[in-house]
């Protein structure tokens, strides 16, 4: 194993078949690279590195990411084992065919506790569609004090969908920087408190339904049992 990648531990795969492969992102790991981000490690890259490494891998085969997550976000992504199964996935993806799920840390008590939050955001404004709104749907599954696990589901797939609109309901999520002031709330996490946790949809090959989860980060766990 080359020294770029040696002092890491293996990525944890969450599924995988001839045609896919779902992996864990840690928080702070970039899906793919970026102009700002032009020398840091990807997800992708080591995917690839590890993925080339296995005695089982088909010559020429490269792993191609079918959607992303922010740096911060920890959780399932999607590999697509070739160009032909990408496109398939990116057919499911734009038909809003494949089911996301997360769990975010929001401060204090969103009313509702359950509610679908609409709203039209940068992207939707700049699409020739003049209808075109972002949607996230929520559900509260545990209130502590001082903040909530929720369960979300967007719709929609904006850039930062998910961290606008719980500013804009009055609860941001715990640990954004990007959308407050931090100083303004009580408490305090090294990340944004986002976690994809599931994925569901039709297998792009065979047609049967596949769905993959993610358990929660170590992170976030611990944050859980220091605020009880």
């Amino acid at each position: 194993m080359s020294k770029k990648f040696s002092s890491h531990r293996p990525l944890t795969i969450l599924y995988e078949d001839e045609h896919l492969i779902a992996l864990f992102k840690p928080a702070g790991l970039l899906t793919v690279a970026t102009d700002r981000g032009r020398n840091e490690e990807t997800l992708e890259a080591r995917a690839n590195h590890e993925f080339s490494a296995r005695s089982d891998h088909p010559e020429g085969v490269k792993l191609h990411p079918c959607h992303r997550l922010d740096k911060d976000t920890s959780g399932v992504i999607l590999f697509a084992k070739g160009h032909r199964v990408e496109e398939r996935m990116a057919d499911l993806f734009r038909e809003r065919q494949v089911k996301k799920k997360y769990i975010a840390f929001v401060h204090g008590r969103p009313q509702p506790p359950r509610g679908e939050m609409r709203s039209r955001l940068e992207e939707d404004r700049r699409s020739r569609d003049p209808e075109a709104v972002s949607i996230t749907r929520y559900q509260v599954k545990e209130q502590r004090r001082k903040f909530a696990v929720v369960e979300v589901e967007p719709l929609t797939g904006r850039t930062n969908q998910i961290r606008i609109h719980f500013k804009d309901l009055g609860n941001p999520l715990v640990g954004e920087n990007k959308f407050i002031f931090r100083k303004d709330f009580d408490l305090r996490f090294k990340r944004t408190a986002l976690h994809a946790w599931e994925l569901f949809f039709k297998h792009p090959v065979t047609g049967v339904p596949v769905g993959i989860t993610a358990p929660l980060a170590t992170d976030m766990r611990n944050f859980l049992e220091k605020t009880r």
